[in-house]
């Protein structure tokens, strides 16, 4: 639940930044910077009188060109995580009891129609070699006690070229990190900065 709470706003759930950190921290693709002057969410108005959900909101706002080439990529992924309220919890319907019926089906940019967390999650599952390589970095990251810096990328690729040979399974990772030459020598480095 905690990052369902840090991707949202606090009084609603963000589709906008739960699809943006999708992006960002597990496909590694993080969008360009927003345009200034975007005017916020809450602006965003339809027919005088009617309440709309934030689902409708975001839709008006992507008629913007500027805003619409971006928001096709992150948006759908956001909206396919709708049933989860700002804290993490599960939810039928948008504004409560009374309101709406949340649809959760999107068509994700590459054209694939998912319904819901779970057909996210098997969408994503598609992307095993991005998925892969970002869990690599934030595993390097880890074993190094640093970012992964622009040198250290030859040897990611690497790791996750040969995780491809085992499915990608988990201690294939581990194993090519722990004999990656950066933890290597991160290791040595440590050794000789203890004497």
């Amino acid at each position: 639940g905690s990052i369902l709470a840090i991707t949202s706003v606090p009084d609603r759930n963000s589709p906008v930044k739960r699809g943006v950190w999708i992006l960002d921290n597990i496909l590694g693709t993080p969008p360009p910077e927003p345009p200034p002057n975007v005017p916020p969410l809450e602006d965003t108005t339809g027919e005088p009188g009617k309440i709309l959900t934030v689902r409708e909101k975001q839709t008006l706002h992507r008629k913007n060109e500027p805003c619409a080439s971006c928001h096709k990529l992150f948006d759908p992924m956001g909206f396919a995580l709708e049933n989860f309220s700002a804290d993490g919890s599960w939810r039928t319907k948008d504004g409560g009891d009374g309101g709406v019926p949340i649809d959760a089906s999107v068509e994700l940019y590459d054209g694939q129609q998912v319904n819901g967390p779970s057909g996210l999650r098997n969408a994503l599952m598609r992307y095993s070699p991005q998925f892969v390589r970002m869990v690599t970095e934030k595993l390097m990251t880890y074993g190094l006690g640093r970012g992964v810096e622009y040198y250290d990328m030859p040897v990611i690729r690497s790791i996750v070229r040969d995780a491809s040979k085992n499915n990608y399974r988990f201690s294939s990772i581990v194993l090519g990190i722990v004999k990656s030459p950066p933890f290597q020598m991160r290791t040595k480095l440590d050794e000789n900065a203890a004497n």
